[in-house]
């Protein structure tokens, strides 16, 4: 199918108590393509009153939905895992064409986001409590796990599909019904994946999807009724801070995974061939607008003019250009504020003195592109070591002992993931230990999997999502105690 062919058939409407509806005013917003910054088209608004009425479907059917056999919740998503499989290529390119990465990129999304629902859909069979004697020996524990109960999931525009489906596969497995506010830029893929699930025999009211471009205005009401119980948010660690106050009102569960700052760190004793290897894949992994690319490359500095030099010329073979073409690797960026973000605070380390090692400007023409770079000698107090660039930038800066390496990485207030190489398993472990971050990567470049658990520490939020832990974070304990 071609792009105009499948903007004409995805939905454009609400996806509110299963089924699709308008606004409540008519109200729409546009969505671009950040390759030309032309519209793709134009979106539902939803407004406060919609939400509302979200609400009210997903409580209606909590009760139903959570009484569910476990069986029954784990075939469907399965089920769903299965439709968006045989429709991967419509998922991939309707990604490309509202958030800008290359086809290759939206094509290993497809099978990385549909994995969480097959993940889950196991999950949901294996949710256990215990009965065990009371120590006093004076009666019988007994705990069981009870779905939180409606939800509210907020998700960002980098990964279109596996942001949400990591979210409504544990939500859903666990009993929970959902809410879910897309981010702006990239409303399609998920209002085409609430229409495969509705497709897949998913029951009204369990899943609502509700694009819009107030999101404050439609999750404030949300989030001050007392009938939501769980706010999971993914994006930037600012808004993160807000929603948890605002949360806090209601006593909300939350779980958070926020912004990140991923050091990359070589030791002396590295395979610099393999290091370059996963350089490449920790930080041009979806362009580099990823909350676990790798930002800063800490390197020992008796390899870190190889380790450069490499790392240069492997980035050089990317090619630029709409994310939909054949041979592009490298789409764009997703509007013009984050052009304008990346191009900053390259800036700001060349006049700090860093040196443009490939790339460092955004060529002319229509678009928000923004070339493979790798700075290197970066000082240490330039903003590019401070902040997440989110873009194809590495900034690369050096250091001589193991405690030089490790004090660098953890100087950050973020914590999500990092990434270390040695070849010693010692150390591996040694330094694995002392990294301030949630995730730690060891000779790799890749670490995020549906069968671990996902999240970080410190500013980069709180909570897990994947593995056996991410359903736990919709369920509640409850104990009943049991007389002899």
């Amino acid at each position: 199918m071609d792009s105009r062919e499948l903007i004409r058939q995805v939905p454009t409407t609400l996806f509110l108590g299963g089924e699709q509806r308008d606004a409540e005013n008519g109200a729409t917003f546009t969505v671009f393509d950040p390759s030309t910054g032309e519209s793709l088209t134009e979106v539902a608004d939803a407004s406060p009153a919609d939400a509302m009425k979200a609400l009210d479907a997903a409580v209606a059917v909590q009760s139903e939905w959570a009484a569910t056999p476990a069986r029954a919740r784990g075939e469907l998503l399965r089920t769903v895992f299965d439709k968006i499989i045989e429709r991967a290529d419509d998922f991939a390119l309707l990604m490309t064409l509202e958030m800008g990465k290359a086809l290759p990129e939206s094509k290993a999304e497809v099978k990385y986001g549909a994995e969480f629902f097959r993940w889950f859909s196991e999950e949901a069979v294996r949710i256990s409590g215990r009965y065990t004697a009371a120590p006093a020996g004076n009666g019988r524990v007994l705990v069981t796990k009870q779905p939180v109960g409606p939800c509210l999931a907020i998700t960002p525009w980098n990964f279109p599909l596996a942001m949400g489906t990591r979210k409504i596969g544990p939500a859903l497995a666990a009993g929970c019904t959902m809410i879910v506010k897309p981010a702006s830029e990239t409303p399609l893929t998920m209002l085409l994946l609430a229409e495969v699930m509705a497709d897949a025999g998913l029951p009204k009211g369990v899943l609502s999807v509700l694009p819009t471009s107030k999101s404050g205005e439609v999750t404030g009401p949300l989030l001050d009724d007392r009938r939501l119980r769980k706010l999971t948010f993914t994006g930037s660690t600012g808004v993160g801070r807000m929603l948890i106050e605002k949360s806090a009102k209601g006593l909300l569960r939350t779980s958070m995974e926020l912004g990140g700052n991923a050091p990359f760190v070589v030791f002396d004793d590295a395979d610099v061939d393999a290091a370059v290897e996963g350089a490449v894949l920790a930080k041009m992994r979806n362009g580099g607008e990823a909350c676990t690319a790798a930002n800063r490359f800490h390197v020992a500095n008796s390899v870190r003019e190889e380790f450069t030099a490499k790392l240069a010329d492997k980035m050089s073979s990317y090619t630029l250009g709409p994310g939909q073409d054949a041979g592009t690797t490298l789409g764009p960026l997703i509007n013009a504020d984050q052009l304008e973000t990346v191009s900053e605070l390259v800036q700001d380390a060349v006049g700090a003195g860093a040196r443009v090692r490939l790339g460092g400007a955004a060529p002319e023409g229509p678009g928000y592109f923004y070339p493979a770079t790798v700075l290197d000698e970066v000082p240490l107090h330039a903003r590019i070591l401070k902040e997440e660039v989110f873009g194809p930038v590495a900034a690369i800066s050096g250091f001589d002992t193991e405690e030089e390496g490790i004090a660098a990485a953890n100087d950050t207030e973020y914590g999500l993931a990092a990434y270390i190489f040695t070849r010693d398993l010692d150390r591996a472990l040694r330094v694995a230990d002392l990294l301030e971050t949630g995730m730690v990567g060891v000779n790799r470049g890749v670490i995020s999997d549906t069968a671990a658990p996902f999240g970080g520490v410190k500013a980069s939020g709180f909570g897990r999502e994947g593995g056996s832990e991410g359903i736990e974070e919709y369920l509640e304990t409850k104990y009943v105690a049991l007389e002899s």
